[in-house]
């Protein structure tokens, strides 16, 4: 069947609501409308169910500068999803640019806002010489840093930057890593904050609970998840 003969007929009763993995497609249809395309209204509703959680619990307590932290970091990640479900669909030559330099700039929001967060941490370690490192959250943030750093790096010199890699076709063939990175950082920076759950400031000041928090992990991952294209890693034939 021929790519038109599928676009023309009918969808089945047991057809997804929402589609198959992989089928979100931009088609003719505006770039903000790849923020909620298919599953991406399921990842919109864990990223501001997660936001919720974080925002919620920070502003039920006194505002202190630490309470920054939690506050910028967790806009990071709404920031950094976003920049994931703007791109995902797009799908001829010209979304793709477009979409690129969108996800490009929410990128560069969410790196900077989390720096932010990063400095707030930092100044309050230091001023009150605590120790580095001591806990899960710190260690996976501290890998997190690192990941977002790693795919900034590569997201812009393969794209403006082709001559770095011996060329646009070179370039081209880094991109399925650059993808699957992406998903590993947001993996890992999801599991970062069900990680600051366990951390003595939460357990005595903020309240959050593991479990919203996962809850809340587990639907962006379904609702990012379900919109990867395979064929985008060369792992199936297809455009």
């Amino acid at each position: 069947m021929t790519d038109a003969e599928q676009q023309a007929a009918p969808v089945g009763e047991e057809e997804p609501l929402l589609g198959g993995p992989g089928d979100a497609k931009q088609e003719t249809k505006p770039l903000y409308h790849n923020l909620i395309l298919g599953t991406g209204v399921v990842a919109q509703a864990g990223v501001w169910i997660l936001a919720a959680i974080v925002w919620g619990s920070v502003f039920s307590n006194d505002l202190i500068l630490f309470s920054a932290h939690p506050l910028l970091n967790s806009a990071a990640v709404l920031f950094f999803v976003q920049a994931i479900l703007i791109l995902q669909p797009t799908h001829t030559a010209k979304q793709k640019k477009q979409g690129t330099f969108t996800h490009a700039a929410l990128n560069d929001v969410a790196a900077l806002t989390a720096i932010a967060g990063l400095v707030i941490i930092e100044y309050n370690k230091v001023s009150h010489k605590g120790a580095h490192f001591q806990s899960a959250h710190a260690i996976l943030g501290l890998i997190t840093y690192i990941l977002v750093a790693l795919q900034a790096t590569v997201g812009i010199t393969q794209y403006f930057l082709p001559g770095v890699y011996g060329g646009v076709d070179n370039a081209k063939a880094v991109y399925k890593y650059h993808r699957a990175g992406g998903y590993l950082t947001l993996l890992v920076m999801l599991a970062t904050v069900c990680a600051a759950t366990q951390t003595d400031y939460n357990e005595k000041v903020l309240g959050m609970q593991l479990w919203a928090v996962v809850v809340a992990a587990v639907i962006i991952v379904l609702g990012v998840g379900a919109r990867i294209k395979p064929s985008k890693f060369g792992w199936l034939a297809g455009k």
